[in-house]
């Protein structure tokens, strides 16, 4: 018997069809003799139409009274579960992010979990209940509700999991698991049965929608195995784990690529040059929640920078905010702002032990007559920032050029 948490994401609980597939999904582990936590997202597209709503309203609502909001579309998912499972003659009992002991910082719309006391889960189980959580949620300290951002309920089952010592956690979804890339844009893509956590953050955090990075990070801190498979088959998915057991020369110096259009670019020109500067304007961005990926400093002209960075798309309202008022502190000549950007990435642990990964990233580009706008690099990752229209023929240029499109 094994404790096992499982995740279902909206378009798995689009509609009472699918609620009654994942409730006949959850029964079946339940059968086997497991013990069952299930989290759930909002139904389909649910909080797009709360969001819209809000706005028909107040295009400016309190962030405090948006996760109030947000948080209704979980809480209505858990309910309709628990009262199809219960119809089907098996005990199952919901709980709210509250509930569940799930408490987070207080930061409204993308809150970071802090701790969970999963006391009242815990009962459930001793009593042979399936617990249904609502994911995408929890409450701060002083008792507001707030929400975990996107792919928060992806979070939420991987942190339920490590507070429980679960088994492992399955998050379903609409794919089979992991792919190399997204096969709507690169037919050739193919399922990777398994990966390493690294690689499958630097993915996930450089785009690849399947799993949130967040998610991703909890499960290396604490070492829960997390299962990507589809909710609507039966098929192995892709395991991520800690990879033990994997030959110690890795076989392939790229794994994935992964892409993102949700990028902006930012740049503020004849800036000074001395300590301080950049120290000064990524705190003050920091301190307003907006995150940076790629930065590039170039001296302009004696004692004065030109800074570029990226955001996500979402951010840049704020981080104009932000520079504009920059502009003006260090009486700097201009800033300018991209939203036609896109990022691609090349992942892979291979990186590490193969050279020139990241030359012959550049060369089949510039063989495709795409031009780099900036470049970030790990140990495992390279990205590039490029033009948006650019993007689609990037991602199956590097997919074919790094042998990725030949089944393994």
């Amino acid at each position: 018997m094994s404790l096992i948490v499982q995740k279902f994401g909206g378009s798995s609980v689009a509609d009472p069809e699918c609620i009654r597939r994942v409730a006949k999904r959850v029964a079946e582990s339940y059968d086997k003799g497991n013990d069952m936590v299930v989290v759930v997202s909002a139904m389909g597209d649910t909080t797009d139409h709360l969001i819209e709503l809000a706005k028909e309203l107040n295009d400016k609502a309190p962030e405090r009274e948006m996760d109030m909001l947000l948080a209704t579309g979980e809480q209505q998912t858990i309910s309709l579960l628990a009262m199809t499972l219960n119809a089907m003659g098996y005990k199952a009992v919901s709980f709210t992010g509250w509930q569940a002991g799930i408490i987070t910082e207080a930061v409204a719309s993308k809150a970071k979990i802090l701790s969970i006391d999963p006391k009242r889960v815990e009962d459930a189980l001793a009593e042979k209940k399936i617990a249904i959580v609502a994911g995408f949620q929890g409450f701060t300290a002083g008792g507001d509700i707030t929400t975990l951002g996107r792919g928060g309920s992806d979070t939420t089952a991987v942190a339920l999991a490590a507070a429980l010592n679960a088994d492992y956690c399955e998050i379903f979804t609409d794919v089979d698991g992991v792919y190399t890339t997204d096969p709507r844009v690169e037919p050739q893509a193919h399922k990777i049965d398994r990966i390493s956590y690294d690689e499958m953050l630097e993915l996930a955090t450089m785009g690849a929608g399947v799993l949130h990075p967040r998610c991703v990070e909890v499960g290396k801190d604490f070492g829960t195995r997390i299962h990507v498979r589809s909710s609507f088959n039966h098929n192995e998915g892709t395991i991520v784990d800690d990879m033990g057991g994997r030959p110690m020369e890795q076989q392939m110096a790229v794994s994935g690529v992964a892409f993102d259009r949700n990028v902006a670019k930012v740049s503020i020109f004849d800036v000074p040059d001395k300590p301080g500067t950049a120290a000064h304007i990524f705190d003050t961005l920091a301190n307003e929640h907006v995150n940076v990926d790629m930065i590039i400093q170039a001296g302009q002209r004696k004692n004065r920078n030109k800074i570029s960075f990226t955001v996500s798309a979402d951010d840049l309202p704020k981080a104009k905010e932000i520079m504009e008022e920059m502009k003006w502190q260090f009486h700097a000549q201009e800033t300018s702002y991209m939203d036609k950007i896109a990022k691609v990435s090349i992942v892979g642990a291979g990186m590490i032990t193969n050279p020139g990964v990241a030359a012959k990233m550049f060369n089949i580009l510039a063989e495709n007559d795409i031009n780099i706008e900036m470049i970030a690099t790990s140990e495992i990752k390279v990205s590039c920032a490029i033009h948006e229209e650019d993007m689609v023929q990037a991602v199956r240029a590097l997919h074919k050029g790094f042998g990725l499109s030949e089944e393994k």
